[in-house]
């Protein structure tokens, strides 16, 4: 029998037939970190009071990941208009379950001060100006996936992985690479506000892309990536036009681990639009993936976000124009509630602020199928990491 804490929204066979292989499995934890200049557009994110505050936000989460809430953090949680960070829910649990972590940083400002892989990428520029990353970078960066999804999946031999991000303003490029591949996306996208901001993000990705295609364009050639004649988009090009550092790592990591293992990608538009990519990457440079050992995990937030359409664009997946692939992923989701939650900080995400990030909703899928977890064990829990933090220590 499926828990009862996790509902499957899309391909729901396909679905519980995944959470059945991996009942009682402990998956291993990747978090790619990521930057684009798009997230310091004022209003575009509530991931950090102000665009300042945002630059450190995924410096932020991957301390506190990592460390906990004693340590003395060098990059402190950012404040936020509402709700407090998701990294409190990811961490309640894998610290609980003793989940092993890996931090990768695909393109940061600033070096996190946690131990992480440094792939050697760099922080993407606004996505409207349709030069978001040099070619080079997107085909390093891929490359670099392919070979940490790979290494990361041979140490796994009975479980599953999951790829979690932290990218400020991530649903935004998410949106861009999504109508890029000609997947209808508009305004069914998420967002952290409580109502998105459809309208912005939009006008943002209409300009990028119209950049791009007024642009010649940068090639994407080299000898490990000929991209088929069939292929109707470069889905690199679109990346280093529109896109941010963690969604092609993330692709690379779940095409290249899904060979061998389950993967979950956690969350929510961010992690449908690295689906359609990797799907679109594999179509275009024939590269050997395994879909169905690949879903998406998230919270119910996202999945029942009333100001988007998660489980539409789920769907739409299937009726891109320009992929091809027909593949649409099963959605999950943790049915995690904070209603009757003592801390107002936790009790905001019922009122649609925050949703997601750093894997928390698959982190709590994670707790459910490995532990049996029920609601009152992970509100003991994350509630445990907030006044952890909120107590000054000595």
């Amino acid at each position: 029998m499926p828990n009862a804490q996790i509902r499957i929204y899309t391909q729901k066979e396909q679905g519980e037939e995944w959470l059945q292989r991996y009942r009682g499995c402990l998956p291993v934890f990747a978090c790619v970190l990521g930057f684009t200049e798009t997230g310091l557009i004022p209003g575009i994110s509530a991931a950090g009071r102000t665009p300042e505050d945002r630059k450190y936000t995924a410096c932020a989460d991957a301390e506190f990941l990592y460390y906990g809430a004693e340590h003395k953090a060098q990059y402190p949680l950012p404040p936020l208009a509402a709700g407090a960070s998701p990294v409190l829910i990811s961490r309640a649990v894998f610290e609980s379950l003793k989940i092993p972590v890996h931090l990768f940083n695909a393109g940061l400002p600033q070096p996190p001060a946690v131990p992480v892989v440094d792939l050697g990428g760099i922080p993407a520029k606004c996505l409207s100006g349709g030069v978001a990353m040099e070619i080079a970078t997107v085909q390093h960066l891929l490359e670099q996936g392919l070979f940490w999804g790979e290494r990361l999946a041979a140490n796994i031999q009975q479980g599953y992985l999951i790829i979690g991000e932290c990218v400020v303003g991530g649903t935004t490029t998410a949106l861009a690479i999504l109508t890029g591949l000609g997947i209808e996306a508009a305004g069914k996208v998420n967002s952290s506000h409580p109502v998105c901001n459809h309208e912005q993000k939009w006008a943002l990705v209409q300009t990028g892309l119209e950049k791009m295609r007024g642009g010649r364009g940068q090639e994407a050639g080299g000898e490990n990536f000929t991209l088929s004649s069939s292929s109707p988009v470069n889905p690199l090009q679109l990346v280093a036009a529109v896109g941010d550092p963690m969604q092609v790592v993330v692709a690379g990591m779940a095409i290249a681990a899904s060979r061998s293992c389950g993967v979950m990608l956690a969350g929510g538009t961010q992690m449908l639009a690295v689906y359609a990519l990797m799907s679109a990457i594999a179509q275009a440079y024939a590269l050997s993936w395994q879909p169905e050992e690949v879903v998406v995990g998230t919270t119910r937030w996202v999945a029942e976000d009333p100001t988007g359409a998660t489980v539409d664009l789920a769907l739409n997946l299937g009726k891109g124009s320009l992929t091809h692939s027909g593949r649409i992923p099963p959605l999950l989701a943790t049915h995690l509630s904070f209603a009757d939650s003592r801390y107002p900080q936790l009790r905001a995400y019922e009122q649609g602020f925050v949703k997601e990030g750093m894997g928390a909703g698959a982190a709590c899928i994670a707790a459910h199928l490995s532990q049996d977890w029920q609601q009152h064990q992970l509100l003991a829990a994350i509630e445990a990491q907030l006044e952890r933090l909120s107590t000054p220590s000595h």
